[in-house]
């Protein structure tokens, strides 16, 4: 006997409308209309609220299925077809003013405009943990390793949907950084060498950037360490702890074999985006689309900076193929190490 298996609908959507005295959350779903919420807060509580219905309404893997798909494909310009495994996705539409979080394939989600996949990391509260598993132990230290590189690039690809688009590169490299080491409350302490080691002591505008996104409170960036407090609820309860996050934090300051220290932020968060895809192959590739994504930068713009990395000799070479819109990268291949050589080989006898 055959089973029939009900798709489940899982879209969720709310609505930032404006009021006199401050716009107001409207949830079809649950029919939830908050009242007026500070400007600076609304788009946390609207992620927040996404959040929570994502969590009450865990389904396993084998039965999610592409909400996208089921509703036409009318989410995205026309692309290749479904494929790739089913992600929550996060849209921003009307500039802000509404929020869609469904679960969408890989590739209807890297077509639709204005979406980033939401990281399994920010839900991870209500997903059970397979014993198959297990958490490693703390004694590991701060050695970095692929973990690392996921938890990086899903939080830079969420970033790439919380933070208005014109978030410079310098407030998205704090923003990385606070978001990784914020503890349960969203407080988090940047000690002034950290900050120094980024290139970014004593740049207020950064802040001022991420404070007028509402994304933070403005800290007293005058003080040492920096204390401040994250406004973006979706990132406080964070699956990994704190020691994982960390890890992950740290090997972002110095992703190596990409790691740009003294360059310009907007290149040394393209080489970061490029590290968190880079793998042992000699060759590595992902969509233009995604990279300009998680980096806040147009297509065009990261095509320059590409340029500019193959310039100063981080890449070896980069292309772009128009027909999948795939950049592709090779790194310089690693120097041969010379053993040193032995006595006799030092000093040959004479024949």
């Amino acid at each position: 006997m055959r089973l029939a298996r009900t798709a489940v609908r899982r879209i969720w959507t709310v609505e930032l409308r404006p009021q006199a005295g401050g716009p107001t959350l409207v949830c079809p779903s649950c029919t939830a209309h908050t009242s007026p919420l500070a400007a600076s807060s609304a788009r946390s509580a609207a992620l927040a609220h996404l959040a929570c219905h994502a969590r009450a309404d865990v389904l396993p893997v084998y039965l999610r299925s592409c909400q996208c798909r089921a509703q036409g494909c009318a989410w995205h310009p026309r692309h290749r077809g479904c494929h790739g495994p089913v992600r929550l996705a996060l849209t921003r539409d009307r500039g802000g003013r509404t929020w869609r979080l469904a679960d969408a394939c890989t590739a209807c989600a890297g077509a639709t405009s204005h979406t980033a996949v939401v990281p399994d990391t920010l839900l991870g509260s209500a997903l059970p943990q397979s014993s198959a598993s297990p958490p490693k132990p703390a004694s590991a230290g701060l050695r970095p390793g692929p973990d690392e590189q996921v938890r990086v690039r899903e939080m830079l690809t969420y970033l790439g949907a919380a933070l208005p688009r014109f978030t410079s590169p310098g407030a998205r490299l704090l923003g990385l950084q606070c978001a990784l080491r914020a503890d349960t409350r969203g407080h988090v302490r940047l000690q002034a060498g950290l900050l120094r080691g980024m290139r970014l002591r004593g740049h207020r505008d950064l802040w001022q950037e991420l404070a007028h996104a509402g994304w933070l409170e403005p800290p007293d960036a005058r003080s040492a360490p920096v204390q401040l407090r994250l406004l973006d609820a979706a990132v406080l309860d964070q699956a990994p702890g704190r020691l994982a996050r960390r890890r992950a934090a740290h090997w972002a300051l110095r992703p190596a074999p990409l790691a740009l220290p003294a360059t310009p932020p907007a290149l040394r968060l393209t080489a970061l985006a490029l590290a968190t895809h880079t793998s042992a192959d000699t060759e590595h590739s992902t969509d233009l689309d995604i990279l300009a994504r998680m980096c806040g930068h147009s297509p065009q713009q990261t095509g320059e900076l590409l340029d500019r990395l193959v310039t100063t000799g981080t890449l070896t070479t980069w292309h772009h193929n128009r027909e999948t819109d795939e950049a592709a990268w090779q790194l310089p291949q690693p120097r041969p190490t010379n053993p040193p050589c032995s006595r006799a080989q030092r000093h040959p006898a004479w024949p």
